[in-house]
């Protein structure tokens, strides 16, 4: 009746995968990020440092990074500590009742833990949609892709996948991002999408897709501070000093703000004691 007690397994790599019938190209613009119920309850049914769940939480870290570089709204969901039996309804047929016996193992895994802007959906049921706003918060936001990780694979992260296309939402399913019961049932679930509902994918493979998200380099960090100078057209070479075009630290703290937002870590003294764009590429490739 309740969740079995699970093995490590090897992830799936990009030769496992099922051929994808759909090629959708990612657009960062209309893009989300889903996390799915990444809470302790549900992945205390691995041995403890499960090199596995270690693995799918350095993916999703990666995910979530390279999104927040670009803006991509970040959801999670999460069962409540407490269901009474009617809100429960059939799960409790299933699968018992579940988190509502430990309560202390509600909250999402330390290293995954929701910054402040990222939005947190009640969990009911299976799908992510079900009783929540997510659908609601999408379309207001433009937003008509959806980025799945998490677990498990073959329950909630496949039903969300499948409602998401019900409802012209594009459900992009990260293969080796994701964890399950077991080999058997990830990789059926990777098929089912594959099948009728959406793409699969490697955390790599998605994050390529994005525009040079792989690594910072030089033109990339250009782009990023052309905007802010008065004169957008003049070239500004690699050791030239940024100050001198008219680069305030108002506008050099919104750049720290988002840099770290989006996981690099970069300090306001460090980038005006030597304020070029070859010293600032050295400090974003240390901070990441």
């Amino acid at each position: 009746m309740t969740i079995p007690q699970l093995k490590d397994y090897a992830l799936p790599i990009s030769s496992q995968l099922p051929v994808n019938k759909v090629s959708w190209p990612l657009d960062n613009r209309k893009a989300a990020l889903l996390i799915h119920d990444m809470q302790n309850y549900f992945l205390n049914f691995w041995q403890t440092e499960s090199s596995m769940i270690n693995q799918v939480i350095e993916n999703i870290i990666q995910l979530k990074k390279a999104c927040r570089l670009f803006s991509i709204p970040v959801f999670y969901t999460a069962q409540p500590s407490k269901q009474n039996k009617k809100q429960r309804g059939l799960l409790n047929d299933m699968w018992g009742p579940g988190l509502n016996l430990h309560a202390e193992q509600q909250q999402i895994t330390q290293l995954l833990t929701p910054q402040t802007d990222d939005i947190v959906l009640e969990k009911w049921r299976y799908s992510a949609f079900q009783r929540s706003e997510l659908e609601t918060i999408l379309k207001r936001e433009n937003k008509d892709q959806l980025i799945i990780c998490g677990v498990y694979a073959h329950i909630g992260c496949l039903t969300t996948a499948i409602d998401a296309f019900m409802r012209d939402i594009k459900p992009f399913f990260i293969a080796d991002a994701l964890a399950d019961f077991s080999q058997e049932k990830h990789l059926m679930a990777l098929q089912h999408i594959t099948s009728c509902c959406g793409q699969v994918m490697t955390t790599q493979t998605l994050i390529d897709q994005l525009p040079s998200t792989s690594q910072w380099n030089i033109d990339k960090l250009r782009q990023e501070i052309i905007p802010l100078f008065e004169d957008p057209d003049h070239l500004i070479g690699n050791d030239e000093n940024l100050l001198d075009y008219g680069l305030d630290s108002v506008q050099i703290m919104s750049l720290i703000s988002k840099w770290n937002h989006a996981g690099y870590h970069v300090d306001f003294v460090d980038m005006v004691k030597e304020p070029t764009l070859t010293h600032w590429l050295k400090l974003l490739q240390q901070g990441s």
